[in-house]
């Protein structure tokens, strides 16, 4: 309940600062939706309580700061538990072992840069896409570039939509209206995220032939 009244009084005093952390902890540890950080920023931002582009700025900057505590996180202690039960009774029992475990890092290697790109855009999946980039050891550097990309892009996308309501909603009908365009929206993203599938599962198998 105390952290749940922390990030309402954080909501409740947007600045660049609050921005930053509240999309860091959406990134990270205690998952809640993107939606209701960055769009009322841009909206206040609207009003000329803030400027847009910081908005932007500071919203990816925090889901970066996020997306870094999951991967190592997963790089720390993720990896080693998964190889030990990779390499145990019971996960042969399951059908893995260390070769499989090794074989789906190798993958992430090979479509690990469009799987985070597009992954920081799917509900759901954007918070959690940072692990199996710390499990495979992706470069650091590479993880936070498009993990930038895609949060930037996604974050954007979530300002332009609150600093146009500004002028079209009431604040009180903002939350609602966001709601409506950001389901919509997830259901292109989500769209395009299973055509990516599709087309590396098509090439994985046509490199295998």
């Amino acid at each position: 309940m105390e952290s749940l009244s922390f990030i309402q009084w954080c909501l409740d005093h947007l600045n660049y600062w609050t921005i930053t952390l509240l999309m860091t902890i959406e990134s990270s540890f205690i998952p809640f939706p993107s939606e209701i950080v960055v769009p009322p920023a841009a909206y206040k931002a609207a009003a000329g309580g803030l400027n847009i582009y910081l908005v932007v700025l500071f919203s990816t900057l925090g889901a970066c700061i996020g997306a870094l505590i999951n991967y190592f996180l997963a790089l720390w202690v993720g990896r080693p538990l998964v190889y030990k039960f990779a390499n145990s009774r019971i996960g042969h029992m399951c059908l893995i072992d260390e070769a499989k475990v090794i074989k789906a890092e190798k993958y992430f290697d090979e479509n690990g840069r469009i799987s985070t790109f597009i992954g920081r855009l799917v509900p759901a999946v954007r918070q959690l896409i940072s692990i199996p980039a710390g499990l495979a050891r992706m470069r650091l550097s590479t993880f936070l570039l498009y993990t930038a990309l895609g949060a930037g892009l996604w974050n954007s996308i979530l300002a332009a939509i609150g600093y146009y309501l500004e002028s079209v909603v009431p604040q009180d009908q903002l939350m609602s209206r966001v709601a409506e365009y950001s389901h919509e929206l997830s259901y292109v993203f989500i769209g395009i995220a299973v055509i990516v599938v599709v087309f590396l599962v098509y090439k994985g198998m046509k490199k295998r032939k």
